[in-house]
């Protein structure tokens, strides 16, 4: 089984790629060029890999919640590649993989991935680990900081871009807990793929035409058609 996992919801770019018991990861730093770099980092991945996209079995890629324009440019790139090779896609939303960038010595504590989602609110999640399973606490919220520290325990550990942006209220609302540093920030490979894995372990597989991006901000990203 070979899988290709991207996800370009936030300013890095996440390739892992896996092979068997071979994995291979690339975390780059692409800002606001996904656009242009996204191709050309897959195809080098693949090379530095040994492999051809017609060899991946299962396609999978970050859904979001984050950056508009990065869930765009990565599903709509996974989705060409599935459709012109007749592969199967698997979504991932871009919180669970944050979520599992929490080293393992903070046990069993509730994790909470916050991504910044501009006009002074987060994405956010809650998750309950035990060992290896992640069991979700809460749906995908876009709330303000404030309000989501109402919902979360004094004890929880905190990651995503978010915590620098609102360290403050974060450490206020929770007065024992964790705010990992920006190296625990971003989506990474090696935790894309775990998620990948998962879900394969249960046999979900997404229907290519139903998969659509994780839009929090929904009203806002629909097309209206204007009656004449």
């Amino acid at each position: 089984m070979k899988i290709i996992a991207i996800d370009t919801t936030t300013q890095y770019v996440a390739l892992g790629i896996a092979d068997g018991g071979k994995e291979y990861g690339c975390d780059i730093n692409l800002g606001v060029k996904h656009s242009m770099l996204l191709v050309p980092v897959i195809e080098r991945a693949m090379v530095a890999a040994g492999l051809s996209l017609k060899d991946i079995t299962y396609f999978a890629c970050g859904i979001g919640p984050g950056s508009f324009t990065g869930v765009r440019v990565g599903l709509s790139t996974v989705k060409g590649l599935c459709w012109a090779l007749n592969k199967p896609i698997i979504g991932i939303p871009s919180l669970d993989t944050i979520a599992r960038n929490v080293p393992q010595q903070y046990g069993d504590a509730v994790i909470v991935p916050v991504l910044d989602a501009k006009r002074g609110l987060v994405y956010a999640s809650m998750y309950k680990r035990k060992g290896k399973i992640y069991t979700k606490r809460s749906g995908y919220l876009l709330v303000s900081a404030g309000e989501l520290m109402k919902k979360v325990p004094a004890d929880a550990v905190f990651t995503g871009d978010a915590v620098g942006l609102y360290r403050d209220i974060f450490m206020q609302g929770a007065k024992k807990a964790v705010l990992l540093d920006k190296d625990y920030w971003y989506p990474a490979s090696h935790a894309l793929l775990s998620c990948v894995k998962e879900k394969l372990q249960t046999g979900t597989i997404d229907d290519i035409f139903k998969l659509n991006p994780l839009y929090l901000y929904a009203k806002e990203c629909q097309i209206n058609t204007l009656k004449k």
